[in-house]
This record gives structure tokens, C-alpha cells and sequence, in this order.
């Protein structure tokens, strides 16, 4: 998939959030420059944009994709969790109708998707990112946005988990439902229960692959 993006360091950013670059991946100014048709400079400041943002280390010489050891994700996930529930609370407070609107054809399109964990994914990251907006707080939208990126540091989507796919839905269509009824506790309260789920299931993923990997 082409990036929708223009300038460096949101086509990189990109990449790495469509799993083109996973974590360990090693990043070549060249190749980028190559790759998305611009010269080395944007890229090289790009790359030290991410450096500096974590998302990028130093590897020797080359710069590399980070990765999350487990408190990392840890932490992670109870800011994640935090923040979203609360903008779940802000959306069902601050929804105009019209939003509301897109977030339950959201649901009901996604339901479709259920067998492409990718097409899934991308789908929940656009869920997620209309609740944030609905939110109508710029400053939590901003840090809702950090957030997600360090997510992309994660190889895999808990999606891909079988069964995942279809709990989700199920979790966004609560969410969806608090947010209807304008009940900002019950909204908040079916996110962070969504963002837990979601915990446990990367820690039984990841509790899977070591042990294939041991």
C-alpha cells in the first residue's frame, strides 16, 4: 500500500505502523530516499525525528526499529488505557450525532472484515482514532496520538489471535452503545475493559512466541 502521506517523516511513521518495517528492521537513508522518491535530507531529518521520538534505535552504526521489552509494553498499555478511556467518557459527553452516526456504521462495515486480521486492524485504528476525535480535546487527541505510535512498535496485531477478531467487534459495539445513551461513565469504563482484554491477549501471544522460540 502507497503511503497517503507527502512528507518524510509521516511516510516512514507510516511504514512502520502498516508493519512494512517491524521491529530489529534496519533503516537505510538511501533506501528510503529511494523508496519514496525524495532526496536525503528530509529523510536523514526524519530519521532523527524518530530517534529521538524512541521509535527508532542505535544499533552499531544503523539505526533500527525499536522494540517494547515487557514493562515497556506494560506501562504502555495503562496509559493507553487511561487516555482512551476518557476519551471515550469526552465522546459520549461531546459527540455531535453525526459522529455518533460513524462510529456505529464503523462497527457494522468492520464486522465484515472479521477473517483479514490486516484489514482489521487497519479498520480498529480508524475506530479508535474517531473516538479520539469525538472527543473534542485537542490536547488529548495529541497525546492519544503518541501513544499510537509507540503501538506500532508491537510485530503483531492482537487481532491476528484467534477469536480476537470478533471479541473486539463486540467490545466496539459497547463502547459505541455508552456513547449512544451519552452515559460517559459506562463509555469510559467499555474502553479501558477493551484496552485490557487487548493487554491479555498480547501477553498470551507473547507468552506463545517465546516458547516456540525457547
Amino acid at each position: 500500500m502507497k503511503p497517503v502521506n507527502t512528507d518524510a517523516y509521516s511516510m516512514i511513521l507510516e511504514a512502520i505502523d502498516m508493519g512494512q518495517y517491524r521491529p530489529g528492521d534496519r533503516l537505510v537513508e538511501s533506501e528510503l530516499a529511494d523508496r519514496f522518491g525524495m532526496s536525503r535530507t528530509p529523510i536523514r531529518e526524519a530519521l532523527q525525528r524518530l530517534e529521538t521520538q524512541s521509535l527508532l534505535a542505535r544499533d552499531g552504526r544503523s539505526l533500527i526499529v525499536a522494540s517494547l521489552d515487557h514493562n515497556q509494553m506494560a506501562e504502555l498499555y495503562v496509559v493507553r488505557g487511561e487516555l482512551e478511556g476518557l476519551a471515550a467518557a469526552q465522546a459520549a459527553r461531546h459527540a455531535t450525532a453525526e459522529e455518533v452516526r460513524v462510529l456505529r456504521e464503523m462497527v457494522e462495515a468492520d464486522n465484515k472484515l472479521l477473517d483479514d486480521p490486516s484489514a482489521m486492524a487497519r479498520a480498529n485504528r480508524r475506530f479508535h482514532k474517531q473516538i479520539h476525535l469525538a472527543s473534542h480535546n485537542r490536547y488529548l487527541v495529541q497525546q492519544l496520538d503518541l501513544v499510537h505510535r509507540s503501538m506500532a512498535l508491537m510485530a503483531t496485531t492482537t487481532l491476528a489471535a484467534a477469536g480476537r477478531a470478533t471479541i473486539a467487534q463486540q467490545e466496539h459495539d459497547a463502547i459505541v452503545r455508552a456513547i449512544e445513551a451519552g452515559d460517559e461513565a459506562a463509555a469510559g469504563a467499555a474502553l479501558r475493559e477493551h484496552i485490557s482484554v487487548a493487554f491479555v491477549t498480547r501477553l498470551k501471544l507473547d507468552a506463545a512466541r517465546r516458547e516456540e522460540e525457547g
